[in-house]
């Protein structure tokens, strides 16, 4: 499978392989892992405690890139066709949006985002038993194959098309195609959406030296140790450049264009992009992957320093081997070896905390349901109580470092996307640092299949207590978002 060596003999030195990791931490990058390869060697692995090698990660749109691949492989079968319409494949779905445009769209429109939707429902709300439904509920306005705008519900339903072809999960039959043959995890798997579908835009799960290896695949054009499994015109085409998206004001880093469910980069090259900044970035001119999973959702501007620093200091570097230089390489492994996951930076202590020790404040009526709450602090550690509508709640917060716990909120979906789990809740690491000696700032990462940021901050004067809450998450911790006031019992 994957050679590991030194960055030096893959033309690049440690030094700047370390400068690298670095600089994201510098700008406060909560990364979980980092994957560099050159052909099939990997000179640079690096994982955030709690995350490892093992750890199936949530890829969010990186899913899209997968999917890509599966309708190319039905393509080379002849069972599906560029030229199809996405209405022949749900004849059933009619209702007053259905139109001459949705009629006339076709799979290859949907590969380049320039569907004829302009009107992307959110689905997370909807309250749908079949999400497919949905997407025929979207005002169709737009004239396909026009313009580029991202349509994830359109990668949605390219993935159904190809598990209504198969009649299988579309990871699995990828797996039996070319994906095991790569040394992709078996137990590898992808979430489902109400309907029964696969979540294919958003819920592939995997490792990261699983991303690597499906990245080498496409890279390779469709061959993994010399073996041919796929051929390597429709992948030429996906990573190629089909569509320009410098209108459509969601690209972060460049406007380098589009192919099938696949980003353009740089230099020519292509990335599988995912929210919160997953990625697997492709520079074909050196041969070189780049791997990430993070969660910066709420990081602004994370993506533009991510690509900066990546081609600059790394893509822009690799040459022919270089002298071994031990010490440098030691020190790099032993820095990614002592990485932990990032907590929230500032100082961890004031002379007013245990003031506000034990206090319970009474909270007037708020978005967030929280009618009173109390703060406790020992040492480098804390915890907050409150109670909401659910009850009585608890969250411990370390200074200085994360604590790990299940976040207490309950009912959160699992497996399939949307449906409350009864008791279900997600893992979650809190830190927290005085932003001033009587202001708090609480950070939860919610890092489950399901990936969230919640920041909260406490704002003591006196016997009074202000605070807000803000949340970046799809679809989950809306009972934690707003502001509230209150007062020292």
């Amino acid at each position: 499978m994957f050679e590991k060596i030194t960055p030096e003999e893959a033309g690049i030195s440690s030094k700047a392989v370390l400068g690298f990791i670095r600089t994201l931490e510098q700008y406060h990058h909560c990364t979980h892992s980092i994957l560099m390869a050159r052909g099939n060697k990997i000179f640079a692995e690096c994982y955030y405690a709690p995350f490892h090698p093992d750890f199936q990660h949530r890829m969010y749109s990186v899913s899209k890139s997968f999917v890509s691949v599966a309708v190319g492989l039905l393509v080379e079968d002849g069972k599906l066709s560029l030229e199809d319409r996405l209405v022949d494949f749900f004849p059933d779905s009619q209702n007053q949006y259905r139109n001459e445009k949705l009629e006339a769209m076709t799979i290859r429109q949907m590969l380049t985002m320039e569907t004829c939707m302009s009107d992307n429902i959110n689905w997370f709300y909807s309250g749908t038993q079949d999400r497919t439904q949905v997407y025929f509920q979207m005002a169709a306005d737009r004239n396909a194959g026009t313009l580029f705008r991202y349509d994830s519900p359109g990668s949605y339903m390219l993935c159904a098309i190809v598990e209504k072809i198969t009649g299988k999960p579309f990871l699995e039959f990828m797996k039996e195609r070319f994906l095991l043959k790569t040394g992709f995890s078996p137990n590898a798997y992808c979430l489902k959406a109400p309907g029964g579908y696969s979540f294919g835009d958003s819920g592939v799960m995997c490792t990261a030296r699983d991303l690597l290896c499906f990245a080498r695949f496409v890279m390779n054009g469709g061959t993994w140790d010399g073996i041919r499994y796929m051929k390597e015109d429709y992948l030429r085409e996906a990573t190629a450049r089909q569509v320009d998206n410098s209108a459509c004001g969601f690209v972060s880093y460049g406007d380098y264009g589009y192919g099938y469910q696949i980003w353009k980069a740089p230099r020519d090259g292509f990335a599988f992009v995912g929210m919160g900044d997953q990625f697997a970035i492709c520079d074909p001119k050196t041969d070189f992957i780049f791997i990430i999973n993070s969660d910066n959702q709420g990081n602004s501007g994370s993506r533009q320093i991510l690509y900066h620093t990546l081609y600059r200091d790394i893509v822009e570097q690799l040459g022919e081997p270089l002298a071994q230089d031990g010490e440098a390489a030691q020190e790099l492994e032993q820095y990614c070896a002592s990485r932990k996951l990032y907590w929230y930076p500032g100082d961890v202590s004031s002379p007013f905390a245990q003031t506000f020790s034990d206090a319970v404040y009474q909270l007037e009526e708020n978005p967030m349901g929280i009618s009173r709450l109390k703060f406790h602090f020992l040492g480098d550690m804390g915890e907050i109580s409150y109670h909401n509508a659910q009850g009585e709640k608890t969250i411990r917060f370390g200074f200085g470092h994360n604590v790990f716990q299940q976040f207490p909120q309950e009912g959160y979906s699992d497996l399939i996307a949307t449906v409350p789990e009864p008791g279900h809740t997600y893992r979650c690491a809190a830190s927290a640092a005085w932003t001033e000696p009587q202001k708090l700032h609480v950070k939860v990462q919610i890092i489950d299949k399901y990936f969230g940021i919640l920041d909260m901050v406490f704002s003591f004067r006196d016997n009074l207590l202000s605070l807000t809450m803000v949340k970046t998450a799809e679809a989950f911790l809306d009972e934690y978002q707003g502001s509230a006031n209150g007062k020292r019992l």
